[in-house]
């Protein structure tokens, strides 16, 4: 049977191509520092302080690229420690870092569990990694060891839902290819796969694109040896028992429980969450980041610095002064975003550099009238992460 590492020795993933750094920053969650600033710091990270970061089984680069590259940018210090089991995907890495002139990166091929033999870290990111570990749980504690006490963990892993069908194909690959080589899988899986019947789980799933994409992204989703998925209340398990505190997930308005029914008196929070993750259906993995079970809950307080993300002040602040809704798809489902008329000036402020108290003063508004129209805005934008909170570009 073949192991996990050779999979990604045959196919390191995701298929990157070191020349497209040229044209391209892919980015995403998680791993952008205005991202980790809000949910790890509370947007009040010193970044004249370098980020001391660990990437546990970075893969073939994209959240280390993204990190390192926007705190280049911003000619924000870093220092950034990668490990991989993958000989061939931390060559990928370190080709895009090269092709970027990328420096302050050390590369390892190496264990996840390894992580506590490197330092301790302001930031851990493990982004599809921890599902396909024998013992997940042994994982989350290594990471756990080798986090500061007022750092956090940006994660990825697999949620069970969204990717209906993939689990039994999993299995009956896993039964009928046993001893085919890793090379050879591929072709053979496909030729199975076509002879499904268009009424297979699999087939009538809308949300799997992966075996279309690329060998690579074939196997990882269809061949892996060892893949557990994770519903909120498993996740949320798993991080209690092993030291972290409760997800904050990228996108939270997915997970609220109030877009399907009215919330049941009593009902805790990560209840809700799990029934939401249920009633939605369409969720594929979970993007987050935890902190320590013992760190201090955030305070709110109008020093934050805003930064709009995905959506041009100005743009967002017109529509909202005609009084249209923001159109938003997430997992092809459409959603429309309304904020009040009154918020239009103040997200016209937001540059990534005014506090909130600055955007408030700017419009002339006093702090309680400010507040009471911003949470509003809160509350909507930072639900699905368009809004984040974080001193990323503050300058002394």
């Amino acid at each position: 049977m073949s192991s996990v590492q050779d999979q990604y020795e045959a196919y390191p993933y995701p298929e990157r191509d070191p020349a497209d750094e040229a044209k391209r920053l892919i980015t995403g969650s998680p791993s952008d520092p205005r991202e980790i600033d809000h949910h790890v710091f509370g947007g009040k990270r010193d970044w004249s302080k370098p980020l001391r970061a660990l990437f546990a089984g970075g893969g073939t680069g994209d959240g280390l690229i993204q990190l390192a590259q926007i705190l280049t940018s911003v000619g924000r210090p870093y220092d950034i420690t990668y490990l991989d089991l993958s000989k061939a995907s931390r060559a990928v890495a370190e080709e895009r870092a090269k092709a970027r002139g990328l420096t302050g990166i050390t590369f390892h091929t190496a264990s996840l569990m390894d992580a506590p033999n490197y330092g301790v870290f302001d930031y851990v990111d493990c982004c599809g990694v921890l599902h396909h570990l024998p013992d997940p749980a042994a994982g989350f504690a290594a990471l756990r060891a080798a986090v500061a006490p007022d750092g956090g963990l940006g994660f990825m892993v697999y949620a069970p839902y969204g990717r209906s069908g993939v689990y039994p194909l999993q299995d009956a690959f896993g039964a009928v290819l046993a001893d085919v080589p890793v090379a050879k899988k591929v072709a053979k899986a496909r030729a199975i796969l076509a002879k499904l019947p268009e009424g297979h789980p699999f087939k009538r799933n809308p949300h799997l694109v992966d075996h279309n994409q690329s060998d690579a992204g074939f196997y990882d989703l269809l061949l892996h040896s060892q893949d557990q998925a994770f519903d909120v209340a498993g996740l949320a398990a798993i991080l209690s028992e092993t030291g972290w505190g409760a997800p904050s997930f990228c996108e939270a308005a997915a997970y609220d429980l109030s877009r399907f029914a009215p919330v049941p008196k009593g009902m805790t929070v990560i209840d809700q969450m799990a029934a939401a993750e249920k009633l939605d259906g369409t969720m594929k993995v979970h993007v987050g980041y935890a902190r320590l079970q013992k760190a201090e809950p955030f305070k709110l307080d109008l020093n934050r610095i805003p930064h709009l993300r995905g959506v041009k002040p100005d743009a967002l602040s017109r529509a909202v002064a005609q009084g249209r809704e923001l159109p938003l798809t997430r997992a092809g489902q459409g959603y429309k975003l309304q904020l009040p008329k009154a918020s239009a000036p103040l997200l016209a402020a937001v540059n990534g550099q005014r506090t909130l108290s600055e955007v408030a003063q700017r419009n002339r508004i006093d702090p309680i009238g400010f507040q009471a129209v911003w949470s509003q805005v809160e509350a909507t934008l930072t639900g699905w992460g368009l809004m984040l909170y974080s001193n990323l570009l503050k300058r002394s």
